[in-house]
């Protein structure tokens, strides 16, 4: 995805949610400490990374591999140090994908103090691990690999709240 926000250090904030009825399946937050953390299969304890501010338009790719647990984050083209996370876990199918928002309860109500003010654009998913090459690929906005998962260019959203869709070119 990129993203960018001046809402770092202030608060929590939800970037990127994908829940099932019974659980939070995958969760990227901005914590108000300002580290970012993924979060997997409802667990409370979340890999974390520090990262600059989002402040600008930024270029931001998680990786995860289930069968390592290698975890790690790429910020315009450049990777964290690996950290270890969630080996053997499986994200499982059948969600709903919210950006900018949690779900706290399966209800038609958010909590406005978590939620996202800044610009999103670009998410994109795959069920693998994409090279340091695929990455810094699309950080040069080379979509190197058609994602399989989320597909930023043909998926439909459902907007809410204050959502403003701008037409940029770049």
């Amino acid at each position: 995805m990129r993203v960018s926000t001046e809402l770092q250090g202030k608060r929590e904030v939800i970037l990127f949610a994908y829940h099932r009825v019974d659980v939070d399946e995958l969760n990227v937050w901005i914590e108000k400490d300002g580290t970012i953390s993924l979060y997997l299969g409802g667990s409370s304890k979340g890999v974390r990374f520090n990262l600059p501010p989002l402040n600008l338009l930024t270029h931001l790719c998680f990786t995860w591999s289930s069968s390592t647990g290698l975890t790690a984050a790429w910020m315009n083209g450049q990777r964290t140090i690996y950290q270890r996370y969630r080996k053997g876990h499986t994200i499982r199918p059948g969600g709903t994908v919210m950006l900018g928002q949690d779900y706290d309860k399966v209800s038609d109500k958010f909590d406005a103090e978590q939620s996202f003010v800044g610009e999103i654009t670009d998410v994109n998913l795959w069920d693998e691990v994409l090279t340091a090459k695929e990455i810094k690929g699309l950080y040069s906005h080379n979509t190197v690999k058609v994602p399989n998962v989320i597909d930023w260019r043909t998926a439909e959203f459902d907007k809410y709240g204050t959502v403003k869709v701008i037409q940029e070119d770049v």
